[in-house]
Order: C-alpha cells, then structure tokens, then sequence
C-alpha cells in the first residue's frame, strides 16, 4: 500500500528532496517565530529572547521536516519501491 501524497509527479514516485524539505520548515518556522513575536499575544521580553526564537524555530522546523522527508523516503524504499 503506497503512502499517500498529495504531490503527484508525471514521473511517477519519487523521493522527496531532504534540502527542499528543510527549506521549507525553515520557511514556515521563520513565519511561526516571527508570527508568535510579532502577535497580539506577545508579552513584552528581551531582544535576545526574541532572537532566540526567531533563529530557533526555523531551524527546528528545518529539522523536523527533514527527518520527515528522510523517514518518508526510507520506508517508501523499504516497503514498496523494492526491486
């Protein structure tokens, strides 16, 4: 059973990119940080604690979409791109 995607490709299945799934994540993650910061819920706070979460959410999204894309791609060739 494949895994579902909503990415369809005229090439047929693929692997997904690991760099474009980090972009991606840093991308959203930028957005959230900056979102949370910039927010109506933002309790006033330092500048480097706002630093802080604008330079670490995108990178643990980065990583977390990453990892994604590495686990997608594992079990896709484990399980059902077997050759």
């Amino acid at each position: 059973m494949p895994i579902p995607s909503l990415y369809l490709s005229r090439d047929g299945a693929h692997a997904w990119s690991v760099t474009r799934a980090a972009a991606c994540g840093a991308g959203i993650g930028a957005l959230a940080a900056l979102f949370k910061i910039l927010g109506p819920s933002h309790e006033a706070g330092s500048a480097a604690a706002d630093f802080l979460q604008i330079a670490g959410a995108p990178l643990g999204f980065a990583f977390l979409c990453s990892a994604a894309a590495v686990l997608r791609n594992f079990i896709a060739r484990r399980l059902i791109w077997r050759q």
